[in-house]
């Protein structure tokens, strides 16, 4: 056996030579492959420059083609100077708005972003969507408009530019005008109008204050942005009763499809009761989450998906893409493990950190505090709130 092994071991170490070798010569063919687009761009545009000018229109769909090869060879400062001109070349031959501009506009700002180049992406975005507002109709626009509004939130995030809190109105009304556009061509009860509703709703969890999940799935642990003027004061003010409204457009949207179900009208009480329960609306939050359960409690079929919602206290919001904390990992599988308790008033009691791992002992006191100040839905027993005990959640801290 021993001879066997000794004599495979050669054989293995060709394989694995033969390997990195096929690996390199795969690179290096795409690497050549990049470069053959790029000199065959090149060379039709220097061909239709000669023969038609500096200012011939089939430049524009070449000077796309080469910034993009161009960006692919992970070249941006120059796939950036060859979408800018090719947008130069559409506004001389289209008029300064025209649709040809859209792609080369959503390359630049690309190549801006992998080069760190933020506040120039911020400015093309602007002019994205100006470019957008006169040459889209219909759904397209609104489609656009959703994407602009994400793109706001993503400047908040990174703190691009003006005043990060009229990123998140921009965000709000945005999103409220891709609304317009949508129940417009599809009707007051269309599916393709819950995106724009779920991201309004995101919005005004923003506006009201809330810090956690990012665009990126990452979870922030410190403040909001900006300080709190009369403006946001205001705004925040408003929050409930837009956020309420925008609860209630969902309800009336999910309710209208022909496959709704119990599940469906539980989960919406249950982000109706959440929203109040952010707010600090105890009572209105409390009376919400008995009527769930109680309507839960009378189909015995149902007893399953109350224990699914109720059983269990949960950290709000509750939201996809503005989820308070990361979902908690096995025992096994988390660096970081806490045990805690959740008062029946939805406050966070008694945290113990269980785990010996020493490694980012500062980045876990910051999740430890970040999860003490995040407000519970608690669990809810026979109608009512209860303090739950004991309860372990375990944390890649990487997610952070």
């Amino acid at each position: 056996m021993g001879a066997l092994l000794l004599a495979l071991q050669p054989m293995a170490g060709a394989q694995s030579v033969a390997a990195t070798q096929s690996s390199l010569e795969s690179e290096e063919s795409a690497r050549e492959s990049l470069m053959s687009d790029v000199r065959e761009y090149l060379q039709r545009i220097q061909d239709l420059e000669a023969s038609e000018g500096a200012f011939a229109p089939g430049l524009t769909e070449d000077l796309l083609g080469l910034g993009l090869a161009l960006q692919r060879n992970g070249d941006h400062e120059q796939a950036v100077k060859m979408f800018k001109r090719g947008i130069h070349l559409s506004r001389v031959n289209e008029g300064l708005y025209s649709r040809r501009q859209l792609a080369l506009l959503k390359g630049e700002i690309a190549s801006h972003m992998a080069l760190g180049a933020f506040e120039e992406a911020d400015e093309r975005q602007r002019y994205l969507y100006r470019v957008q507002a006169k040459t889209l109709s219909d759904v397209t626009r609104g489609q656009a408009l959703m994407q602009h509004a994400l793109w706001q939130r993503q400047a908040y995030e990174a703190g691009i530019g003006e005043q990060p809190f009229t990123r998140l109105i921009n965000m709000w009304s945005l999103y409220r005008l891709a609304l317009t556009e949508f129940a417009q061509v599809d009707g007051d009860t269309s599916p393709t109008l819950l995106p724009p509703l779920y991201g309004m709703l995101r919005a005004q969890y923003l506006i009201s204050g809330f810090v956690g999940e990012t665009t990126n799935g990452q979870f922030r642990t410190g403040g909001v942005y900006g300080g709190e003027e009369s403006q946001q004061i205001g705004y925040r003010n408003q929050a409930f009763k837009q956020g309420s409204a925008v609860i209630r457009a969902i309800y009336d949207v999910k309710i209208a499809q022909s496959e709704s179900d119990l599940m469906d009208t539980a989960q919406l009480m249950l982000m109706l009761g959440d929203w109040q329960l952010w707010h600090g609306k105890r009572n209105d939050a409390f009376a919400t989450y008995t009527e769930i359960y109680t309507e839960l409690a009378k189909d015995e079929a149902a007893q399953e998906l109350r224990e699914q919602l109720l059983g269990t206290p949960q950290p709000l919001p509750n939201l996809a893409g503005v989820r308070a904390l990361p979902e908690p990992l096995t025992e096994q599988e988390g660096l970081l493990l806490l045990e805690f308790g959740v008062s029946d008033r939805g406050r966070v009691t008694d945290v113990v950190r269980l785990d010996d791992n020493v490694r980012n002992d500062e980045k876990a006191d910051d999740i430890i505090s970040r999860l003490r100040r995040t407000p519970f839905r608690p669990r809810i027993s026979d109608g009512m709130p209860v303090e739950t005990e004991g309860l372990r959640w375990a944390y890649d801290i990487s997610a952070w």
